[in-house]
């Protein structure tokens, strides 16, 4: 990639020759101004500009000759503008900054990143102290330039952000665990320093920063951390599981506390999960075998949803997965999206607060399809017969149980009727539709017992949760149903 530091002198060689003049992306100037106020002003300009801009130090400021500067004056320079740009500019402005020899003279650029959030303005002020390069000089922006900079303003995402501080080549290939995310991929893995870099930073998993090093970002860390202990921000965000001895949280049998990323330790997460959950022995083939009596669909999905789509913006929470004599609870921090309601939530193509994230965790085969999860779960629950899920939105989390089995005369008429409602959803999204069979094979109930299956329809009806496929069709004996909002 071509560095920065290529395209200023490019820039600067513009400014000087044939003759000297002023350019929107570059300014040159002998040494630091005594102004803080007119700094500022430079740097939201700058940031305000389409790829960024430069300050070149050590050029006489009118007639642009080349005099040079040396290591304590840049030193002293880089640290007054570094200070600018975090305590005088909202938001922050982000540089980078480098001494290279020109025409025989080292000369100090300051690259000015351009903001991802716009406009960038005097924190002094409010956002009508917005800066703008036009014609070669800093200008206060308009009402309408400043409109202009608004549409053009990307609102920072979680997973771009840096979780760590500046690091070595041998610091990132030790934090983070590349080799399982090719592995994942089904790349093969090679031992080339450059190429991982290079493809961690395509990948997002961390940004360059042109000779210093490189910062690994909040997606980096949380698909392939060693040690998410490492990153300070994200210690807390760790799955734990735990396992409790009957069906309160009285006495804990045993804790998981997460460590890894999650992408790298999923398959294990998983494993350590079904091995704590009780099983039923079957025979197939003249040999015993046990199985667990939760479908792996589900507890996949359901909990690769609760690390996709936790709001990270909730302090010292994190994804929690609890299990109980009967039943499992996944948790994760953050209600639903306003967008999102309880009851829409299966089949129907979920809004992510995390979108990378969700997406490493499908490209990672992980999890299924964009919204399908859900959809999926609740298929394998009927086939196994069990209770409906539970979705709840809490006070400040969300919250999926899945129940242990339980026939017919032991669910709540509640459940029955969720159980009816789940089902009905499912058949709309096959291209079918609820009827009495279909819902008794979901109960895994003989057909004398229509009448019972009858009367949960009839209250699925009167709870306006169903309505009938065709309002005109008078045989209940052949009716169709469909969820209420189909």
């Amino acid at each position: 990639m071509k560095s920065w530091i290529n395209r200023a002198i490019a820039l600067l060689d513009k400014s000087l020759t044939p003759i000297p003049q002023e350019l929107n992306e570059l300014d040159w100037k002998e040494d630091l101004s005594p102004n803080n106020q007119k700094l500022s002003k430079h740097l939201s300009a700058f940031s305000n500009l389409p790829g960024g801009g430069f300050l070149v130090f050590g050029i006489e400021n009118k007639a642009g000759i080349i005099q040079g500067i040396d290591m304590a004056k840049s030193e002293q320079i880089v640290q007054k503008l570094s200070s600018l740009a975090r305590d005088t500019v909202d938001p922050e402005v982000a540089l980078d900054h480098k001494i290279e020899m020109y025409i025989d003279k080292p000369l100090l650029f300051i690259h000015i990143k351009e903001s991802a959030t716009k406009p960038v303005h005097l924190r002094s002020g409010t956002i009508e102290d917005s800066y703008i390069r036009s014609g070669g000089t800093t200008q206060k922006a308009s009402r309408q330039e400043i409109g202009g900079l608004m549409l053009n303003s990307k609102n920072p995402v979680f997973e771009d952000l840096h979780v760590s501080k500046l690091l070595s080549t041998d610091d990132v290939l030790t934090l983070l665990d590349y080799a399982k995310v090719l592995e994942l991929l089904g790349k093969p893995i090679t031992h080339q320093s450059d190429a991982i870099l290079h493809w961690l930073e395509q990948e997002n998993m961390i940004k360059a920063i042109d000779d210093a090093g490189y910062y690994i970002t909040n997606l980096g860390a949380l698909t392939a951390a060693n040690s998410l202990k490492d990153f300070d921000s994200l210690a807390r965000k760790a799955v734990r599981v735990i396992k409790y001895k009957g069906n309160n949280k009285i006495i804990t049998e045993k804790e998981y506390p997460g460590n890894k990323g999650y992408a790298i330790s999923f398959e294990a997460l998983l494993m350590f999960v079904k091995a704590l959950l009780p099983s039923s022995e079957i025979i197939k083939t003249a040999l015993r075998t046990e199985t667990s009596i939760y479908p792996d669909i589900a507890l996949r999905e359901l909990i690769a949803n609760a690390l996709i789509h936790q709001d990270f913006s909730v302090k010292g929470a994190g994804p929690m997965i609890e299990i109980f004599d009967n039943r499992i609870e996944i948790s994760n921090p953050g209600k639903l999206l306003p967008s999102k309601s309880v009851d829409r939530l299966i089949g129907t193509t979920p809004q992510s607060r995390n979108d990378a994230l969700a997406s490493a965790f499908r490209r990672y085969n992980i999890c299924e399809e964009r919204g399908s999860g859900f959809q999926k779960s609740v298929a394998g629950i009927e086939l196994y017969g069990l209770p409906p899920l539970r979705f709840e939105e809490l006070a400040n989390s969300f919250r999926v149980t899945i129940y242990a089995p339980r026939n017919f005369a032991e669910l709540s008429p509640l459940e029955r009727i969720e159980a009816a409602y789940q089902h009905c959803v499912l058949q709309y999204y096959s291209a079918s539709a609820m009827t009495n069979t279909s819902l008794r094979e979901r109960f895994k109930m003989h057909d004398k017992q229509r009448s019972q299956v009858s009367l949960v329809i009839k209250e699925a009806l009167n709870r306006n949760i169903i309505k009938p496929k065709d309002p005109n069709n008078a045989s209940t004996k052949f009716a169709e149903y469909i969820p209420f909002w189909a």
